[in-house]
């Protein structure tokens, strides 16, 4: 970009500190996701007017942009609700917790099966949130804290987000960066995102039992780590499209001989005694859960939901017919050129982001949730369910949830686009690369893409927003292209575990709305120390590149 911003420690500063303010507001203070977020954009939009010249016109653009963005989101956080309040209503949350035993008596077992494998297998045919919305709330039905529910299925799935949702995220990169050598950067980006699911597995354990639950776990983990990781490493270089959905897909089926190992299918050791991510002392397998009332329906009636989606999804996204026809019908707002005072310019576009409503997973989700409210109510689920316990209203219920949710995804996106019309994204990118030797900005380049990805709840936004940026920078200091891409995209995928946005979706869906700060102190840690571990390796495949 030919611009003329100002690349200095006080507008470096000034461009970084609506998100210092977010996260400071965010984990030690406790704030809710949409007050935090609304105080967000008002200092957000404040540095733009006055630190970085732009115009009022400008910030309306950028703006509404942000709020057209949340419509993505948005669309797979309503109908997730919705689904989640119907197993809710239907007693299927208490039917799968009292059931799942007979799949598989080990604890530890089931919460990686669903906080890891089951999500991330979500996310290799959805995305957009929806491994969070559908796995933590079976998490929470097993017995787990639902802080940790959501914390575990945000590091569980965070690895698959960048070849999920058959390789979003790739394409956008490949969209916007004049990719060199696109094998080599394919293959790259699978091997930090296989160290990734492995530290995933690894950090799942240790929320579930600390170190005796590595322990216990570690033979599980590194076979669903090879299968899942190397699959994707293997294929990346020959099919991106298809490198996470194969091998997720591979791993999902795998769990039912793992289950049938002796190891994992009896109830977890007895040194197995902390679990501080589980609700109190209660045990899913206790003598006291077993005398309960019998469940409303059967296991495969309270998976039935995710089962459905499954099989809408993967059509939908697979069959080329079917994809081309509920891709066929899009629409996107227009938007004026807009330029800053410093030279920023944003072109004028006749359909911005245009969004294809019957190829998007808030569609498979709300046919998902109109067949299962058709199937259980025929079966009287609603009905027996609201005679054993209070029921709250169903449209209150989605109301008080839904409402903060979305202020708080509106907010969020609309910061990320006006400091990316500002000027103040690129700011922030230019300083570290002035500032910065060539090996220190590659160890850092991952950063850049967990950066964006906190912003933006998105690897795709996170890619599109700054892998140009990165591939200039790394040409600028003589660094190989395919390395710098790829830790864009290793830390795009990373960014999502404390993404404030999928936190507000896992929230809404268990529960705890208002949380999410409590989860960020959960996943920023991991998030932190994989983040060190990738920019080592980062430096590694620079060197050897």
């Amino acid at each position: 970009m030919q611009t003329n911003l100002p690349v200095d420690f006080l507008h470096w500063f000034l461009a970084i500190f609506p998100m210092i303010l977010l996260l400071v507001l965010l984990v030690f203070y406790r704030w809710k996701a949409a007050e935090a977020g609304a105080l967000g954009v008002l200092c957000t939009l404040l540095t733009a007017a006055l630190a970085f010249q732009t115009p009022f016109n400008d910030l309306a653009v950028a703006a509404a942009k942000g709020a057209w963005d949340s419509v993505y989101i948005l669309y797979v956080i309503w109908p997730a609700m919705i689904l989640y309040l119907l197993g809710k209503a239907s007693g299927a949350f208490d039917a799968l917790g009292k059931e799942i035993v007979h799949f598989s008596k080990n604890e530890l077992f089931l919460v990686l099966g669903f906080g890891w494998v089951f999500a991330s297998f979500f996310q290799g045919i959805s995305g957009f949130g929806t491994p969070v919305a559908v796995a933590a709330p079976i998490l929470v039905a097993l017995g787990v804290r639902p802080v940790y529910a959501v914390a575990m299925t945000l590091i569980g799935h965070a690895w698959a987000n960048m070849f999920g949702t058959l390789a979003v995220s790739w394409i956008a990169a490949s969209q916007v960066v004049d990719l060199q050598d696109p094998v080599t950067t394919a293959v790259q980006t699978a091997f930090l995102l296989a160290v990734v699911n492995l530290a995933g597995g690894l950090m799942l354990a240790w929320l579930y039992g600390r170190g005796p639950a590595i322990r216990h776990a570690l033979p599980m983990i590194v076979v669903i780590a090879v299968i899942q990781g190397g699959g994707q490493i293997m294929l990346a270089g020959v099919s991106p499209v298809l490198s996470n959905f194969v091998p997720g897909t591979v791993a999902l089926l795998v769990l039912y001989p793992l289950s049938k190992w002796s190891r994992y299918q009896n109830p977890i050791p007895a040194d197995l005694t902390d679990r501080p991510a589980m609700e109190g002392n209660s045990d899913l397998f206790s003598a006291e859960n077993k005398g309960a009332d019998a469940p409303i329906m059967s296991l495969s009636m309270a998976m039935f939901p995710y089962v459905l989606l499954a099989a809408i999804a993967i059509p939908m996204l697979t069959i080329t017919p079917l994809t081309n026809l509920s891709s066929a019908f899009s629409f996107g707002l227009p938007f004026p050129q807009v330029e800053t005072g410093y030279g920023v310019l944003r072109g004028a576009e006749a359909a911005y982001s245009p969004l294809r409503p019957f190829n998007h997973p808030g569609f498979f989700l709300l046919i998902t949730a109109a067949i299962t409210f058709a199937v259980f109510s025929s079966k009287g689920y609603f009905d027996e369910w609201a005679r054993r316990v209070e029921v709250p209203k169903f449209g209150s219920e989605l109301v008080s949830a839904a409402v903060p949710t979305s202020m708080a995804v509106v907010s969020y996106l609309i910061m990320s686009r006006v400091l990316d019309h500002s000027g103040q994204t690129s700011v922030l990118a230019f300083g570290i690369q002035t500032f910065t030797p060539p090996l220190v900005f590659a160890f850092f380049a991952n950063g850049i893409g967990i950066f964006g990805a906190f912003m933006t709840s998105s690897n795709t936004a996170s890619n599109v927003l700054f892998s140009p940026l990165q591939s200039t920078i790394a040409g600028l200091e003589n660094l190989p292209q395919s390395s710098i891409i790829a830790a864009q995209s290793a830390g795009g995928a990373i960014g999502n575990a404390i993404a404030p946005a999928n936190a507000v979706l896992g929230t809404s869906t268990t529960g705890i709305v208002g949380k999410e700060g409590e989860i960020l102190r959960l996943t920023l840690p991991w998030t932190l120390a994989i983040a060190v571990i990738t920019g080592v390796l980062t430096v590694v495949l620079v060197s050897l590149t």
